[in-house]
């Protein structure tokens, strides 16, 4: 029997993952990312329905979400990490000036 997906990815270049629950710090994580399975480690916990780093990214590094950039980075983000705003700046805020 196959077990419940925990955390989704929506493209191939995303390099966030959307949790499907609540998962606690420590959780290793199972990821299909191109047609391969990754572990990642989940250095926090993660509430349902928020993101984490599927990669490092140093700050300004753009933040991949459904094949395209959604914001970026305002500090560095390890992967495994929790990616929200107190580390990432919205697309929708650099567009409007904010």
């Amino acid at each position: 029997m196959r077990s419940k997906a925990k955390a989704i990815i929506i493209h191939e270049k995303d390099t966030v993952a959307t949790a499907l629950e609540l998962l606690r710090a420590g959780t290793e994580i199972p990821i299909a990312i191109q047609n391969r399975t990754e572990k990642i480690k989940l250095l926090v916990e993660i509430p349902a329905g928020h993101k984490f780093a599927l990669i490092n990214m140093e700050a300004g590094t753009d933040v991949i979400k459904y094949g395209e950039p959604i914001g970026q980075s305002t500090a560095k983000i390890a992967r495994g990490e929790h990616v929200h705003r107190h580390n990432l700046t919205s697309r929708k805020k650099q567009e409007s000036g904010q």
